[in-house]
């Protein structure tokens, strides 16, 4: 049996972190986050590799930080789930507000990034592949091991979903202003 060759992981994250840094800065909205992600994403593919031959290294990397980022959201909103008021649940607010004219864009993102941590894994992943690392849908069936087709179908059920989840959450905001 034939020794897998050694990984160069200082080219790896040289050659490929900026992709994993855009990919989770797409879906996180701010630094310390993403510099988490950064992290968890390099720490997964260290051990995931250990077992695994590796064919095509961004699309591995900005698959695992698109997982990461995305569990990410979902524990950020456990945790308001557990610490806030009903309230404030309603009420969006973006972590690194900006100037005045940057606010309803930030809020829009926020809003975004809850309602795809809302998404079961699988749609939230197919999402941001699609509209936030701009693969295409032959690209994003060969990561996931899925149809084209199956890509659009869930693509087509996710701008449904989130289109009810951003409508609903803007109602929250309304009622409360």
């Amino acid at each position: 049996m034939k020794d897998a060759p050694k990984i160069d992981w200082p080219d790896i994250v040289k050659r490929h972190g900026p992709l994993v840094w855009r990919t989770a800065l797409a879906i996180l909205g701010n630094q310390a986050d993403v510099a988490d992600c950064f992290q968890e994403t390099f720490t997964a593919a260290l051990s995931v590799t250990d077992e695994s031959h590796v064919r095509h290294w961004p699309a591995f990397l900005q698959r695992i930080a698109t997982r990461r980022a995305l569990d990410m959201i979902r524990q950020r909103i456990r945790d308001r789930m557990r610490h806030d008021s009903p309230e404030e649940l309603g009420m969006i607010a973006t972590t690194d507000a900006g100037p005045l004219q940057h606010t309803e864009a930030n809020e829009l993102a926020a809003r975004l990034r809850r309602a795809l941590g809302r998404l079961p894994q699988h749609q939230s992943e197919v999402y941001c592949l699609r509209y936030l690392s701009d693969l295409s849908y032959e690209e994003i069936a060969a990561q996931l091991g899925i149809s084209a087709d199956s890509v659009g179908v869930t693509l087509h059920r996710v701008r449904a979903r989130l289109q009810e989840l951003l409508e609903s959450a803007s109602e929250v905001n309304h009622d409360q202003t």
